[in-house]
């Protein structure tokens, strides 16, 4: 017999519900809560907090986790009752009836159905009375509400979920019902009863079901564990889950059906976990152990190099960041330089008397205005845009555009100077081409990544029919948000675009994240390489260990068990193989190879700063 199984749920109260106004949307048709995702879970975080103080907020990842693990149980349960005694809850309230009267045991049901109550009690259309003598599914709702107490038990019972009492007090049972010696009852009739547990460690249901609170009091995390190491694979295919009718239409139409795969959701909340509490500020220098790197294993790369031409070794490159370069050289001159092509001979003659053969031209390329705009938004008045927040790939028409670059590359190289370039293939800026024309082209979800974002600030867009906005707590210096709000005013499309971010602090506010496991990305990334390529004879690529494989997927797609570098993220990740699909190649592997073929005598300089 295969039954029908709860999931990610964990029981609320009514006064809970009246007090945080709950989303219905959220209980199943037995009354418990149920996360079908992260988000779920954070907008009940978010439910509860708009209404305690800071000190006491509630965490999306613990509430997540007490989700999982009542989940768990419940398929325990279940379990228990395929392979011992399915009827073990009809025989459990016949000896609780030979003890107390029925009228007692009558009443203890009623009150926990009253306080803890499913969809149709909730909203009055029957009375606790009227459903404990009905049935579900084709059992008796006795026997149900006896287990879903029994559970209500257990999560009184264990004090990693005591922060979150509020929730599942079971004190008006305890106080008006026989519930306590009812409790105690049961554990007496489990121990008759056939043992239950992993090989070699049968013991008392009820038993069974404390023994991960036991063993790790203080952590949900160390509890789920815990589930894993003891049931493993036993826990992740036995039931076949019947989720119309557990779960109500409401539920499945607005969140959808949640995944079965509980080794890997497991995994999932401790990464949900990592996110919510991984520090991101450096705490200083201090002593470390050091290791010597071995690039050996799956993720092997065989070195493959372009060839070096004979220029290239000999290369000696200096670095400036055009826009100060340029305000010096008005003050060394004593004249206004602005473009390119003023830039004086003797300047030129000057860094090749130096050696120079190579000049790196920082901040060359058409700037998002956009991050001028927030800079100046957030109190620096004076700040320019930002070099690696980028508009277009063309020269910047306040350095001159193409003819003042033409005139500046022809006059360097007749001293034998070549060119360089930054080209930032991660990320664009907030406000592109890009972002507006192909909108599918980043990261981004559909509803925003935390409830508590709010985007209602004035547009950063030049396009009046593409709205952006950054999220509001940037301004109060109250959060720093993974997202910002892009809406299309002419079709209503609207979708929250990830920030660049390389995962060791903040977001980058002032771009927008590319998706590489699109291959449209990839080939318009690269046919942006090879144009850069065919201007400037050297190339300097912004952040590029970002887009090795294992670390984009490590940020943006994390397999299970390894998230938490970028907040949110974990919810959607990979395994090795899925991430493998989507994207084959290692990127830079074809960036070499196709340079090498398609624009050849091109020196690749890649930043790694981690």
């Amino acid at each position: 017999m295969q039954l029908p199984q709860p999931e990610l749920e964990f029981h609320v109260s009514r006064k809970a519900r009246e007090k945080y106004g709950f989303d219905e949307t959220l209980f199943t048709i037995r009354g418990n809560v149920i996360f079908a995702n992260f988000y779920a879970a954070q907008l009940f975080a978010q439910q509860i907090n708009d209404k305690r103080p800071a000190d006491k907020a509630a965490s999306a990842a613990e509430l997540n986790a007490m989700g999982l693990i009542h989940e768990i149980l419940h398929n325990l349960i279940d379990m228990y009752r395929q392979t011992r005694n399915v009827n073990v809850f009809r025989e459990a309230l016949e000896n609780l009836e030979q003890q107390f009267t029925r009228k007692e045991i009558d009443k203890t049901l009623e009150i926990f159905v009253e306080e803890f109550p499913p969809i149709d009690v909730h909203r009055k259309k029957i009375t606790a009375k009227k459903y404990l003598q009905g049935a579900t599914d084709g059992r008796e709702n006795r026997q149900i509400a006896l287990e879903e107490m029994m559970l209500l038990w257990l999560s009184n019972q264990n004090p990693a979920f005591a922060k979150y009492q509020e929730l599942f007090d079971d004190t008006p049972l305890r106080e008006a019902t026989i519930y306590p010696k009812a409790m105690n009852s049961l554990n007496t009739f489990f121990d008759a009863q056939p043992l239950f547990g992993p090989a070699g460690k049968g013991m008392n249901l009820l038993q069974a079901l404390l023994q991960p609170a036991k063993a790790n009091p203080g952590s949900l995390i160390d509890q789920l564990n815990f589930l894993r190491e003891t049931w493993g694979t036993q826990l992740s295919t036995l039931i076949n889950i019947k989720w119309e009718l557990l779960l109500g239409e409401a539920f499945t139409e607005l969140w959808g059906v949640p995944g079965q795969d509980y080794g890997t959701r497991m995994l999932r909340a401790a990464d949900f976990m990592e996110e919510e509490t991984k520090m991101r500020f450096f705490p200083g220098p201090g002593k470390a152990e050091t290791h010597t790197p071995e690039y050996v294993g799956a993720e092997y790369e065989p070195e493959a190099f372009s060839p070096d031409t004979h220029w290239m070794p000999r290369l000696v490159l200096i670095a400036k960041s055009t826009l100060v370069w340029l305000d010096q050289l008005s003050k060394t001159y004593k004249k206004e330089i602005k473009t390119l092509d003023q830039i004086p001979d003797a300047e030129l003659d000057r860094l090749a008397a130096q050696g120079f053969t190579g000049l790196w031209l920082i901040g060359i390329w058409e700037r998002s205005p956009a991050s001028k705009t927030i800079k100046n938004w957030c109190g620096n008045p004076e700040a320019e845009a930002s070099a690696y927040s980028l508009y277009d790939y063309v020269i910047a028409q306040e350095l001159g555009g193409d003819p003042a670059y033409g005139n500046l590359r022809e006059r360097a190289w007749q001293r034998g100077i070549r060119l360089a370039s930054d080209m930032v293939p991660n990320h664009t800026g907030i406000v592109s081409n890009w972002v507006k024309a192909h909108p599918d082209w980043f990261v981004s979800l559909p509803y925003p990544p935390f409830p508590a974002y709010t985007y209602s600030g004035a547009s950063l867009s030049d396009d009046p029919n593409i709205g952006i906005f950054l999220e509001d707590h940037y301004f109060e210096r109250t959060d720093a948000a993974v997202t910002f709000k892009r809406i299309d005013y002419r079709t209503g499309d609207t979708r929250y675009i990830y920030h660049g971010n390389d995962g060791t602090s903040m977001p980058w506010n002032d771009t927008a994240q590319l998706d590489y496991t699109n291959p449209a990305v990839r080939e318009a990334v690269i046919q942006t390489i090879l144009e850069v390529a065919r201007r400037f004879p050297i190339i300097r690529f912004d952040a590029a260990m970002t887009l090795a494989k294992r670390h984009y997927q490590r940020l943006w797609f994390p397999q299970p068990g390894t998230g938490g570098d970028i907040p949110s993220r974990a919810q959607f990740g990979l395994t090795k193989a899925e991430f493998d699909q989507k994207i084959p190649e290692e990127f830079w592997r074809e960036v070499v190879d196709r340079v090498a073929k398609e624009v050849p005598d091109t020196l690749l300089l890649a930043e790694a700063f981690w």
